[in-house]
């Protein structure tokens, strides 16, 4: 039987549909014959007496009917509410054809004929194409098990998903969940929806392996609370990634994906304001140092978004460089790629000079605490040496607006790569204290989630290698905010800036990175090892790294702070020390590069940047 299934299903588009009607033309009659036979009581009976070659008449008109709803043209394999419905509106014009020859006594046709025709007529196109669906998808069904899921959202979405994972070899849909109370005990496409409640009793007896989100408009806030209200399940979470697919229907298996760890912020992004991402973008030209990071390569595609004449693209790696000059092509924005270090001052001036650029956004600047810890002196070298010379350079060609990228290490850091950014920082305000054209802002935040330096894809790894998911302390602590956002709020915080400013971004809560990791694992369909040895991925405490924080800040001065226009974006009063001083200090910086003896350079660090504390001071 397989066998015959198979070589229909193989044949071409046309002849599959010609199979179709050669059954429905040969099956339509025998209705119309049941209908009387039923109707009289007695198997041998005179069908629309009157009416000669009734046979070709009800098989011709009925298919004729169906082709111009078009029925045969619809794949039976999506057989859906649509296709029952075009049935419906075929099986109505034909019972209201019969009452026409009726009245025309054109034949004889009972009153009952035409509603047991109709009905028995409906039964059959209904019934023969569900039978056709089901053999064909038991026929060319995987070997292996469909993955079963439930769905949460019985709206639209949720309807849609449904009906493109019942065509699917991969998923098979079990039931519905909903918070509506009025849809909760009803059955939606033959699918029951169960209350949030009720479903968490039945996952495990349904043997239900992933929960999918069918709820694309819904805000992170909720989106959260939804997930970690399966904490307890052994269930994963996956998602739809948004509602424009939805708009015209086109829902596919392919869309559904892993929940984005970014939902677990618990926050939604508010939107950016147009006039400050245009203000110092739009018809200029525009560069980017470190533009191949994960910051830098992040607000190169904010830019090209608002139309500068040029974007400049200036990054010390080759491969980092190549990467986002060829991603960026693809705009109608023309981008020079340079090739070179910030701490080449004349370099600089010399690009800058002949570009003619007018704004600097400055990303470049070593990020890695431990790296940098073990490397101090190229650390300061990179970040707080090559601020310097990056900045002088704009300053020098009277670049109207630089921006440096900074991080929340840089208050009262524990080592060198936050002390590094500090001094770049105060540099940056020691210089605007002279007011010079360039108007200098430092904009200062946490971490991003999916950058390079990030805990989030070294913890997939580890999940995805069966773990142990290593965290350095239980109690460590991050501010957390993603590289869109990041760099959306850093234009936009350079666009308010009157020169020597530090804005700071609101990132919301802090996340314990120990929390985060077991939401990931939870996520991953999977649950942490509990104190008792129960569950399936163990978290591993290694302790604090050198130079590591339990818990970053973004306020040297908690009390000199005020809003902006922008309720994400907030500005600090800090301490800085003047032009004169700062130069004196970074001479002496410079002069450390050829040294060798670190505990000279702590101490520099020590006296100019505050809370400065490192563990190789004492040794």
């Amino acid at each position: 039987m397989k066998d015959i299934i198979r070589s229909i299903a193989s044949l071409p588009r046309r002849q599959k549909q010609i199979v179709l009607v050669l059954m429905d033309i040969c099956v339509l009659p025998l209705m119309m014959w049941l209908a009387y036979a039923i109707r009289l009581a007695r198997p041998n009976v005179q069908v629309m007496q009157g009416l000669d070659a009734w046979y070709i008449y009800v098989g011709v008109v009925g298919i004729l009917i169906f082709a111009l709803l078009g029925i045969y043209r619809a794949i039976v394999r999506s057989f859906n509410e649509d296709y029952l419905l075009r049935i419906l509106i075929g099986t109505f014009i034909q019972i209201v054809a019969l009452y026409t020859i009726k009245k025309l006594n054109v034949a004889f046709i009972p009153m009952s004929i035409p509603l047991m025709y109709g009905f028995m007529l409906f039964s059959y196109m209904w019934w023969s194409r569900a039978v056709i669906r089901y053999a064909t998808l038991k026929t060319f069904a995987k070997k292996q098990s469909r993955k079963r899921v439930a769905i949460y959202g019985a709206g639209l979405a949720g309807q849609q998903i449904a009906a493109a994972l019942n065509r699917s070899d991969d998923y098979l849909p079990v039931c519905f969940i909903d918070d509506k109370r009025s849809l909760q005990g009803q059955s939606l496409s033959g699918l029951k929806i169960y209350s949030p409640k009720k479903a968490q009793a039945k996952l495990g007896k349904f043997g239900i392996e992933e929960v999918l989100l069918a709820m694309p408009s819904v805000g992170r806030t909720r989106k959260k609370e939804l997930i970690e209200s399966f904490d307890t399940a052994d269930v994963k979470i996956m998602e739809l990634p948004g509602v424009t697919q939805l708009v015209d229907g086109k829902v596919k298996v392919s869309d559904i994906r892993e929940v984005d760890i970014i939902d677990l912020l618990g926050r939604d992004p508010v939107p950016p304001k147009p006039e400050l991402l245009e203000k110092n973008i739009k018809n200029k030209v525009v560069m980017v140092t470190g533009a191949g990071g994960s910051i830098g390569s992040e607000l190169c595609r904010q830019i090209v978004k608002h139309q500068p004449k040029m974007l400049v693209l200036f990054e010390m790696s080759e491969f980092a460089l190549y990467s986002i000059d060829r991603e960026l092509q693809a705009s109608d924005i023309q981008i020079i790629p340079v090739l070179g270090s910030v701490t080449n001052q004349q370099k600089l001036e010399r690009i800058i000079q002949e570009y003619k650029v007018q704004t600097v956004y400055h990303a470049a600047a070593y990020k890695h605490v431990p790296l940098v810890e073990a490397n101090p002196f190229e650390g300061i070298y990179n970040t707080s040496i090559g601020t310097q010379r990056s900045v002088d350079a704009a300053v020098n060609q009277n670049v109207e607006t630089f921006v440096l990228i900074s991080t929340d290490k840089a208050v009262r850091p524990t080592n060198v790569m936050g002390a590094s950014k500090r001094m770049a920082e105060l540099y940056c305000q020691g210089l605007a204290s002279t007011n010079p054209k360039t108007q200098i802002s430092i904009v200062r935040f946490g971490n991003v989630l999916g950058s390079s330096g990030s805990v989030v894809p070294l913890f997939k790894k580890q999940i995805a290698q069966g773990g142990p998911v290593t965290v350095t302390h239980p109690e460590v602590t991050r501010y957390f905010m993603t590289i869109p956002e990041a760099a959306q709020l850093v234009i936009q915080a350079g666009a308010m800036g009157t020169g020597g400013d530090v804005f700071l971004l609101d990132m919301g809560e802090p996340v314990k990175i120990v929390d985060l990791a077991k939401q990931m694992i939870r996520l991953s369909g999977f649950r942490a090892i509990d104190e008792n040895g129960i569950g399936d991925i163990e978290i591993q405490f290694t302790g604090l790294r050198p130079g590591e924080k339990l818990y970053e800040e973004l306020l040297i001065d908690a009390e000199n702070v005020e809003k902006t226009d922008h309720e994400r974006i907030l500005k600090s009063y800090e301490k800085y020390y003047g032009y004169l001083e700062v130069s004196e200090i970074f001479i002496q910086l410079k002069n450390y590069k050829y040294r060798d003896d670190l505990n000279e350079l702590f101490t520099i660090l020590k006296k100019y940047v505050d809370g400065y504390c490192s563990a190789s001071i004492d040794k």
